[in-house]
């Protein structure tokens, strides 16, 4: 059902692209960039102002989005953004229906057993990797959980040393948020190799540079992951993410915690009185795999 604005409340937003703007705000740069993708494309299809759309155009869209033979996951996100745009338009008293709540997402095939890699798998995709950033990126994936969008952001300054040959990485999450990992010693020492070799490791230097001197963006990591993953015979296109995927499985068959889990990967906001215990964490899901 459609629920009018309490005609109280006032706008924020002084138009369509104030309003997306505010939306955007506090989102990660990669999220930024996809939802205005996806906004900017259903504003082009329907061709009107937001105040003037309706359901039968969400409709629409969603015909023409699989006419197009997008993916259901894709027209699922697709859809998800828009009805997050129109929620947040209608919560600040700019748009006065809601119309995206009538919209009903299309069911996604659950398909993460699918992308679970075995430890074998891990180790032989690690060992296609022929240069020592490479490796260690790796490696670094799969201990640490992270998304690719949180090692394109990693700097040496991030890296703190621990006892016993261990150490720490913080890492920049979605909303900004940044949660602190333990790293094993192995991946460590892997990671200080990698720094002794590098003539660029000042504090504010990134980890994992490219060759014209700056990070490595998303599209260099997915290739280098891919190509590893092919190079060790998978036919399956491989992204970063399975290695998330293997990350938590394992992890959790190794008898970590989920909640351990949880905090690690970043799946859930960390509390307020937490903060200080996750600066220096002793306990990281990372601990429970064989690295």
């Amino acid at each position: 059902m459609l629920v009018p604005i309490n005609s109280s409340r006032s706008s924020q937003a002084n138009d369509d692209l104030h309003l997306i703007s505010l939306w955007l705000k506090g989102k990660s740069a990669h999220s930024q960039e996809a939802y205005t993708r996806d906004v900017e494309q259903f504003v082009d299809f329907v061709d009107l102002p937001l105040s003037e759309i309706k359901l039968q155009h969400f409709w629409d869209w969603a015909d023409h989005l699989k006419k197009l033979g997008a993916l259901p996951s894709t027209q699922a996100r697709k859809l998800a953004a828009v009805k997050s745009l129109f929620s947040f338009g209608h919560r600040i008293g700019y748009l006065q229906f809601n119309v995206g709540v009538a919209i009903t997402l299309p069911n996604i095939p659950d398909q993460l057993a699918e992308r679970i890699l075995l430890e074998e798998d891990i180790v032989a995709i690690v060992s296609q990797a022929h240069t020592l950033r490479n490796r260690v990126l790796l490696k670094l994936f799969y201990a640490s959980g992270a998304r690719v969008s949180e090692l394109t952001s990693v700097f040496w300054g991030a890296l703190i040393p621990r006892e016993n040959q261990q150490g720490q990485v913080s890492l920049l999450g979605k909303g900004n948020k940044v949660r602190t990992l333990m790293l094993p010693a192995p991946i460590w020492n892997d990671l200080m190799e990698l720094k002794s070799e590098s003539e660029f490791s000042e504090s504010n230097h990134p980890v994992f540079r490219s060759r014209k001197g700056g990070s490595l963006s998303r599209q260099q990591i997915w290739r280098i992951v891919r190509d590893a993953a092919r190079a060790a015979g998978f036919d399956k296109n491989i992204s970063p993410h399975w290695l998330r995927h293997a990350h938590a499985s394992h992890a959790l068959d190794h008898g970590a915690p989920v909640h351990l889990v949880k905090e690690s990967l970043g799946h859930r906001s960390l509390a307020t009185t937490s903060k200080y215990t996750h600066a220096r964490p002793d306990e990281s899901s990372s601990k429970y795999l064989n690295i």
